[in-house]
C-alpha cells in the first residue's frame, strides 16, 4: 500500500485496485480510517476529532491529485506524492 502523504503524524496511503467509492486510508498512531475523496466523509474506522478535521481539510484541498492517484491505483500505475497539510 503506497504512502502518498504524511503530516502531523498521519500517514495517508492507497491500495492498488481498491473497492469504490474513491477513498484513501489514514493511520494515526493506533487509529485507522478510510476517508472518501469527494466528500471527506469518514467511511470506516475512526480518528481523533482533531486529526479527522485536519485530514478532511487536506483531502478537500487535494481532491484533484487524490482522484488522479485513485485512477492510477485502479490501473496498477505508480502513485504520485500529495503535498502535506502545512
Amino acid at each position: 500500500m503506497p504512502e502518498i502523504s504524511r503530516f502531523y503524524g498521519m500517514v495517508v496511503t492507497m491500495f492498488y485496485n481498491d473497492h469504490p467509492p474513491p477513498h484513501f486510508h489514514v493511520r494515526y498512531g493506533s487509529a485507522r480510517a478510510l476517508v472518501a475523496i469527494q466528500t471527506g466523509a469518514l467511511l470506516e474506522g475512526e480518528l481523533p476529532a482533531r486529526a479527522l478535521g485536519l485530514v478532511v481539510e487536506w483531502a478537500l484541498r487535494n481532491r484533484v491529485p487524490l482522484l488522479a492517484n485513485w485512477e492510477a491505483a485502479r490501473k496498477g500505475e505508480p502513485l504520485s506524492p500529495v503535498a502535506p497539510l502545512e
